[in-house]
């Protein structure tokens, strides 16, 4: 009887150290696995699309997103923003994005899908500094005929709010428009153009 309840509890020991081997390698299996659904690193920098969550951007409020190891600037604009985009027409260079980069899809005044929402390649034409954003329309250091838009530390280089660059500048084009669509009202992405969404 004594052999007996040794054995039965060498069986258990056995059968519980068994399961536990068996389901962490279960784990360790399935990790890779589920990860291997996810784009890496190296496919998001050659050019995997990106979701971008808009739901928190407040109007007037820019957020910073990484794509193909580049900023993009989505900026949520105000009425304001937009109306104040007819008052620097003269002061451009491409104020219709003529030879400017840019989706077809997008308004080439706006540079949008919707008005409100901007996506741009936050590196400036010029020698690819990354353009501040500076929403304040008249600051001291911009001057009064300033409504608002992207400057580039760099070499002065001077963008609107709709990533148009101002005549006389170093950079010569607009700032670039990435291909992206809306997934939903809240979540856009980067990457893949309006019309294959």
């Amino acid at each position: 009887m004594s052999n007996d309840g040794v054995n039965a509890g060498r069986r258990r020991f056995l059968v519980a150290a068994t399961s536990v081997v068996g389901a962490a390698g279960a784990v360790g299996a399935a990790v890779p696995f589920v990860g291997s659904w996810f784009p890496s690193a190296k496919a998001k920098a050659a050019g995997a699309p990106v979701k971008v969550n808009i739901s928190k951007v407040e109007p007037g409020q820019q957020i910073v997103a990484e794509w193909r190891g580049q900023p993009v600037f989505v900026l949520n604009r105000t009425e304001e923003m937009l109306g104040n985009l007819e008052k620097v027409v003269p002061l451009l260079a491409d104020p219709d994005s003529k030879d400017s980069v840019q989706p077809a899809y997008v308004n080439p005044q706006q540079r949008s899908i919707k008005p409100e929402l901007l996506v741009l390649v936050g590196l400036c034409t010029h020698l690819g500094c990354s353009p501040t954003f500076r929403p304040e329309v008249a600051p001291a250091d911009l001057g009064p005929e300033w409504e608002g838009g992207y400057f580039c530390p760099c070499h002065g280089s001077r963008y609107d709010l709709s990533g148009r660059v101002y005549k006389g500048q170093p950079a010569p084009l607009n700032l670039p428009v990435p291909d992206y669509s809306y997934e939903s009202n809240d979540v856009i992405v980067i990457g893949v153009a309006q019309e294959k969404a």
